[in-house]
């Protein structure tokens, strides 16, 4: 009779991998921020990819109308491939606060996480984002009624694509993929990426990941880990 399977890794108790391939994540959202709701933001969510099954959240200044040329900024989370939605309180009340900083409308894409779907799916499906919006600027003009609403008066010319550390690997990978100004999207124009912290890692320990002093929480081994989940 064979052994039960047992934890082989085990990110903060929050998502489990055994020993037979199974896998089990703990349903409770880390840092339980309180949500940033208040009236300066209006968001909704949208489905931008039924085959996988994928969902964005669109934020724009309540105080916005149709008539605005709103440019757009797509802002992909963090959780090193492994954690994270739009729905965690923590992303969700940056895009809040990026919303009405920039006077922007924020698209915040979900993708699909690993080990379950290991790289390059988020890869894939952060291009995917980039092109439901292509298609959303492609029908403007021509089918009113398939184009959402709230994407009539922005400026598909004005396009940013922001990632803070897997999500920086994101936009890192979408700006060698399409690069700044890439005809590849047309009508939606990329204008520039800004990578906040960036993911990456190599084989090969760089000077300053061995002189980074090791902290309690975050580390070599929890990037190790993440990248293990990865590559699964």
């Amino acid at each position: 009779m064979g052994s039960l399977p047992h934890v082989v890794e085990d990110c903060f108790g929050l998502l489990k991998l055994y020993s037979d391939g199974s896998i089990s994540r703990n349903p409770e959202v880390p840092c339980p921020t309180p949500l940033l709701d208040d009236d300066s933001v209006l968001y909704k969510d949208l489905l931008f990819d039924a085959n996988r099954n994928l969902h964005l959240r669109l934020y724009k200044p309540s105080s916005s109308t149709s008539l605005e040329k709103l440019p757009i900024l797509f802002y992909f989370h963090g959780g090193g491939f492994c954690f994270g939605s739009r729905t965690f309180p923590h992303f969700h009340n940056l895009c809040v606060r990026l919303t009405t900083a920039l006077n922007m409308l924020v698209v915040a894409p979900d993708h699909r996480l690993a080990p379950e779907h290991r790289l390059p799916a988020a890869s894939d499906d952060a291009c995917l984002a980039l092109k439901w919006l292509q298609g959303q600027a492609a029908m403007h003009g021509k089918n009113v009624e398939d184009v959402d609403t709230w994407l009539t008066g922005v400026d598909f010319d004005r396009v940013f694509v922001l990632g803070d550390s897997s999500g920086g690997n994101l936009a890192h990978h979408l700006a060698v993929k399409l690069k700044a100004g890439s005809m590849e999207l047309a009508p939606v124009r990329v204008r520039g990426y800004v990578l906040v912290a960036p993911f990456f890692g190599g084989s090969v320990r760089t000077k300053s990941e061995l002189e980074q002093p090791c902290e309690a929480f975050w580390n070599l081994e929890m990037y190790d880990r993440m990248k293990l989940m990865n590559q699964l």
